[in-house]
């Protein structure tokens, strides 16, 4: 499962098969089949025995090992593990494709944005973050 190692985690059964819009704010795994939208604050795996037909899911991170037909969507990250199939865009932070995927789309990929809130913290720190966030990408 994804680094988000804290709430709870629920699992779809591969017998299971969801239709409809699905929003959660703790971590997912998805074997069965699901269909419809995916708003998420938390991770999401999709198995290599879901399928998943969507308009859109959105989550934290996202690795998928299954079918997936539909745009992705992940704050942090998107991983696409060997032997998935994906058709749809994807929008992440990070992006890891493995060998042997089948990907079918576009990619855009969004920088994350700085570990603090801007509204509490004095204005030399959050020049400094970001400062040290654009030399660390050179």
């Amino acid at each position: 499962m994804a680094s988000n190692t804290n709430g709870n985690l629920t699992v779809f059964g591969q017998e299971t098969e969801f239709d409809g819009v699905l929003d959660f704010t703790d971590n997912l795994v998805i074997t069965g089949k699901f269909h419809g939208t995916i708003k998420a604050t938390g991770d999401l795996e999709i198995d290599k025995s879901a399928v998943c037909d969507v308009d859109t899911i959105s989550a934290s991170s996202v690795i998928i090992s299954g079918q997936v037909k539909g745009n992705v969507e992940a704050k942090n990250h998107i991983e696409l593990c060997s032997g998935s199939n994906v058709k749809g865009d994807l929008t992440a932070a990070k992006l890891r494709i493995a060998d042997n995927v089948e990907f079918e789309g576009k990619i855009s990929m969004i920088e994350q944005s700085p570990d603090l809130d801007i509204f509490s913290v004095a204005s030399d720190e959050f020049k400094k973050s970001l400062y040290l966030r654009s030399s660390e990408a050179h």
